[in-house]
C-alpha cells in the first residue's frame, strides 16, 4: 500500500511515532489557518453544541456546501475567518477556543485515518497515514505515541465510531437512492437534515411520532429522546431504512 500512498504521507502500522503540538513550538497556529476542511456529522454535532447554537444557525454562519465524494450527495466545509490571515474561525489568542469539541480532522492531525470494507459483511478496517508539512515543527518534539495511544489521548474513539457509521450511510448514498427526484429533492432534503440539521429532526422526530414507528429498545429510546449522538445513530439507521430498504430497524 504503501507505494500508493499520496506524496507527503507514510503508513503508519504498530510502530511509535513522535509528535507534540504546544504553544512553545515556533509553528504554533499556523496549522489553523487556509483550510480546506470537510466536516462530518459529528463534527458539526460536536461544534454546535460547544458553541450553544441551533444547528440551522451553525450551517449557517459557519459552513458551505461543497462536492462530496460522490455526485449524489453533497459536503460541507467549514469556512474560514473573512480576514486576510484565512484563519480558522474558532481559533483564538491563546489557540483552539472549541478545543474539547474540536472537529475528527483537527483532533486526528498529524495523522489521516482511512477506512475500507473488505466485503459485505465484514468490518471496516482502518489504517492510519502520517502526514508531513513542511513548517510543521511537532515532529521535532520528544513525545512518542503508538496510533492507540494517540487515538485514546486525542479522544478519537467516538469519533471514528460516529464517522464510520456515517461512512456507511455515504456509501449508500454513492448509489443515488433518490433517482428520479433530481438535486435537492425531498428525499435529499430530508436526509440532508438528519445529517446536518440534528435540531430540526428532533423536531421532525416529535412532530411525526417517529420512535414510536419503530420496536426500540427502552434505554435506547431514553437516550436518543436526550442525546444527540443517540438521535444522530438512530438518523443513519433510519435512513438506510426508508433509503436503502436495510433491515436496520424493525417497524411495530
Amino acid at each position: 500500500m504503501e507505494k500508493f500512498l499520496p506524496e507527503g504521507r507514510t503508513l503508519i502500522g504498530d510502530r511509535p511515532f513522535c509528535f507534540h503540538c504546544h504553544p512553545g513550538v515556533s509553528c504554533f497556529k499556523v496549522c489553523c489557518r487556509q483550510l480546506e476542511m470537510y466536516l462530518f456529522p459529528y463534527d458539526i454535532l460536536r461544534l454546535k453544541n460547544s458553541l450553544n447554537l441551533h444547528s440551522a444557525d451553525f450551517m449557517r454562519n459557519y459552513t458551505r456546501i461543497a462536492t462530496g465524494s460522490h455526485p449524489y450527495f453533497p459536503a460541507v466545509m467549514l469556512n474560514m475567518a473573512d480576514h486576510e490571515e484565512a484563519t480558522c474561525p474558532f481559533l483564538g489568542e491563546g489557540g483552539c477556543e472549541v478545543y474539547p469539541d474540536r472537529p475528527s480532522a483537527c483532533r486526528t492531525y498529524p495523522l489521516e485515518r482511512g477506512v475500507e470494507k473488505p466485503g459485505s459483511g465484514e468490518r471496516l478496517q482502518e489504517h492510519y497515514f502520517m502526514t508531513h508539512h513542511d513548517y510543521c515543527r511537532g515532529h521535532e518534539e520528544q513525545h512518542s505515541y503508538t496510533v492507540k495511544q494517540w487515538v485514546r489521548d486525542q479522544g478519537l474513539y467516538e469519533y471514528n465510531l460516529m464517522n464510520d457509521l456515517w461512512a456507511e450511510v455515504d456509501a449508500m448514498f454513492s448509489t443515488n437512492p433518490w433517482q428520479g427526484e433530481g438535486k435537492a429533492g425531498p428525499k435529499q432534503q430530508l436526509a440532508f437534515m438528519v445529517c446536518y440539521n440534528l435540531d430540526d429532526f428532533r423536531s421532525y422526530c416529535r412532530h411525526h411520532d417517529l420512535l414510536k414507528m419503530f420496536r426500540l429498545d427502552r434505554d435506547w429510546r431514553r437516550r436518543i429522546e436526550k442525546d444527540d449522538g443517540e438521535l444522530l445513530r438512530f438518523g443513519f439507521e433510519w435512513l438506510q431504512y426508508i433509503l436503502g430498504s436495510r433491515r436496520t430497524l424493525s417497524p411495530r
